[in-house]
């Protein structure tokens, strides 16, 4: 399903004071910075282009298929970079699986799962049981509680590792993607069991990125020495982004400049810095989210903290003839999560009426939530687009559709066109 709106035909009056929830929210911008960003000279042809949202919403996926579609292909130097994330990306996601795990009371049921294996002559061909791959995993990733040292990577093998190490990584990623190969097995037999298959239902609770099964699936591959990160492996991986990143394309003869900002709230006042001279936004929230919490405040919704972050974003003083486009993303995420976690459930939807389970219902229950935090008449300036933005093609289409109204709606700001 996708939504968009015509374009813009009118500039909207945004109120120019900071509430306290923006203020919380770190989007607060003195009256002497706002005449000093008014006055500040734009770069004539550069449309500056700005992604918005909260942590974890795909803001850096998209920016990073912006590359795919208009920039250079990544080195071998970046593709490495990548392999390390990967792989320290499933030893954080197993840490999470194994204390949720705990957390839920299921570690008894790894026991029972095992006692039937053993009873039934059905051991896995690594001789581990799933209680035995995540004692494993406790006492050497979560607990440390392990007192043999593991076995190191053979010499051979770590030298044949196309992977390797990549200080671009960072030292705790290149740490646990060295632990992801020395206990891969373990994370294998854990994976295929059938409680944790259970406890990968009830992952909202600990903030367990919902893409990353698709590394546990394809672990074989990913432990493997000529192992090199396709760019499906680069779009799913997660690093958290903790400084502005720019990047600049050519796109039909008009210049970009995208800048993607870390969405967490620590992270919010940089943003400040990229908010002059915006010639559009793109706000991006995950529509899979309704029913998590945010890592830095568990008891914050993430769908109501984007809600209120969209909210003051569109009555911002610094955009005030500024498009701005709300991305309503991971549609196939919200999609498989509908099947079996009923919107109305959450305490903060309950008014929720549509029928459980029904993906066009869900999502125009959201746009409307989104609406509700907008002006009056200030949707018909708004472009919304429903997205899945580890899916080039469709990634590939909602950017062009984006572009031509950003282009329109720079020429009317230029002149060039006039606005009725």
């Amino acid at each position: 399903m996708e939504r968009t709106t015509h374009p813009p035909t009118k500039t909207i009056s945004i109120p120019q004071a900071v509430d306290e929830e923006e203020q919380r929210l770190g989007l607060t911008l003195s009256d002497e910075q706002i005449a000093d960003e008014q006055e500040a000279p734009q770069e004539k042809g550069k449309v500056k282009l700005l992604l918005l949202g909260t942590g974890g919403s795909g803001k850096s996926t998209i920016f990073k298929q912006m590359r795919i579609l208009y920039g250079s292909p990544k080195t071998d130097d970046e593709l490495r970079m990548y392999g390390v994330i990967v792989r320290s990306n499933i030893v954080t996601a197993i840490r999470k699986l194994c204390l949720l795990t705990r957390q839920l009371g299921y570690d008894k049921k790894l026991d029972e799962e095992s006692a039937a294996a053993t009873a039934a002559d059905l051991s896995d061909v690594s001789g581990m049981t799933p209680k035995e791959a995540y004692d494993q995993i406790m006492g050497y990733l979560v607990d440390n509680t392990a007192t043999d040292p593991y076995p190191e990577i053979p010499q051979e093998q770590a030298e044949r590792d196309w992977v390797g190490k990549s200080t671009r990584a960072g030292v705790q990623a290149n740490l646990d993607a060295q632990q992801f190969l020395q206990h891969v097995e373990a994370i294998r037999v854990f994976w295929q069991s059938t409680t944790i298959q259970e406890v990968w239902m009830k992952r909202a609770q600990a903030n367990i990125n919902d893409s990353h099964n698709e590394y546990l699936s394809d672990l074989t591959r990913i432990a493997d020495v000529q192992y090199a990160p396709t760019e499906h492996d680069v779009l799913i991986s997660r690093v958290r982004t903790t400084q502005v990143t720019v990047e600049r394309y050519m796109i039909e003869e008009a210049e970009f400049e995208v800048h993607d900002v870390g969405g967490q709230r620590s992270e919010r006042k940089k943003w400040l810095n990229s908010f002059p001279n915006v010639n559009a936004v793109i706000f991006v929230a995950a529509l899979s989210e309704y029913d998590q919490t945010l890592a830095e405040a568990k008891r914050q919704n993430r769908m109501m903290e984007s809600l209120n972050l969209f909210e003051s974003v569109v009555k911002n003083a610094h955009f005030v003839k500024t498009p701005i486009m709300l991305f309503l993303n991971k549609k196939d995420i919200f999609a498989e999560k509908i099947m079996y976690s009923n919107i109305g459930d959450s305490p903060f939807f309950s008014d929720y009426a549509g029928p459980p389970k029904d993906f066009d219902h869900g999502v125009l229950y959201f746009i409307q939530k989104f609406e509700e935090h907008m002006e009056e008449d200030e949707f018909n300036d708004s472009f919304i687009h429903v997205t899945c933005a580890t899916d080039t093609n469709n990634m590939e289409f909602v950017l062009h559709s984006s572009r031509s109204i950003i282009m329109t709606k720079n020429m009317i700001r230029s002149g060039f066109f006039w606005a009725d």
